[in-house]
């Protein structure tokens, strides 16, 4: 009849259920990634002298960037689970141990903890090889890569040992009861029921602390890891052009961070669920 509203169609009503929009629409901040590429491709074929120049010279640094951010992201999402379950222990030894290593590496700067790990631990280490009259442990000499990566998870491990806490903590406890009703153990439990679940509502900030991860991987170039904050200094040392370098160096570390959170935005979508 006319003046009555036509009806809608299945599809649209769906659209207004809360929880049932689709996430299959393609994020618009990738419009962002393009603009910011887009820019960086403009300097380097448009005005090639210097910024292609920088490019090619820093493009190992890249690489050892993306290695070291990698490589401690993963050992710091196994210490920081270890850490998030040893604080939930109930055993007062394993909880001293866990909350005592988070308070302690919290309340010290990244900094400070890469600079002790290069220069301090070969001490320490060379001392007890004299101690013991170890050789190979007496003429221990650091590693510039895995002071990197061991400074890097140390610290992010301590953060990540709260998300982990947290997260297993917003599970309400009537979930590990009623696995535990259904004659799982303690351990099986956790497994199986708590652990999933955590895991996708931590989502969010494990991905956040992987982007902060890797913009704080710039602070290994002080302990001589040629990263790529360190190339570019290297470069500027030579050439005197400032502007240019920390240019195509910003772009670079952009380009990176915001292409890494539109990924870690598409996996909060295809996990999404309604609690």
């Amino acid at each position: 009849m006319e003046g009555q509203p036509k009806p809608r169609s299945s599809r649209s009503k769906l659209f207004y259920i809360p929880g049932a929009e689709s996430f299959t629409r393609m994020d618009p901040w990738w419009g962002l990634v393009v603009l910011v590429v887009g820019l960086a491709v403009t300097l380097v074929t448009v005005k090639a002298d210097p910024f292609l120049r920088i490019l090619l010279f820093v493009r190992d640094g890249v690489a050892v960037t993306a290695f070291i951010t990698v490589a401690a992201f993963m050992f710091t999402l196994v210490l920081g689970m270890i850490g998030g379950l040893g604080r939930l222990s109930q055993n007062w030894v394993i909880h001293g141990i866990a909350t005592l290593y988070v308070e302690i590496v919290r309340g010290i700067p990244l900094l400070v903890q890469l600079i002790w790990w290069y220069f301090a631990f070969p001490v320490v280490i060379q001392g007890i090889g004299r101690w013991l009259n170890f050789t190979a442990m007496a003429n221990y000499q650091s590693n510039a890569i895995f002071t990197a990566v061991t400074g890097l998870t140390i610290c992010y491990g301590a953060y990540m040992s709260e998300i982990y806490r947290a997260g297993i903590q917003s599970i309400p406890k009537g979930q590990g009861e009623a696995a535990r009703s259904l004659g799982m153990t303690h351990f099986q439990s956790m497994r199986h029921v708590v652990l999933p679940q955590a895991v996708r509502v931590v989502l969010p900030p494990v991905g956040n602390e992987f982007i902060a991860l890797l913009k704080d991987s710039c602070l290994v170039s002080v302990v001589a890891v040629a990263d790529l904050t360190r190339r570019g200094r290297e470069f500027m040392a030579v050439h005197f052009n400032p502007i240019e370098v920390w240019t195509m160096v910003a772009l670079l570390y952009l380009v990176m961070t915001l292409f890494l959170a539109r990924l870690v935005s598409w996996v909060e979508k295809k996990t999404h669920f309604e609690r």
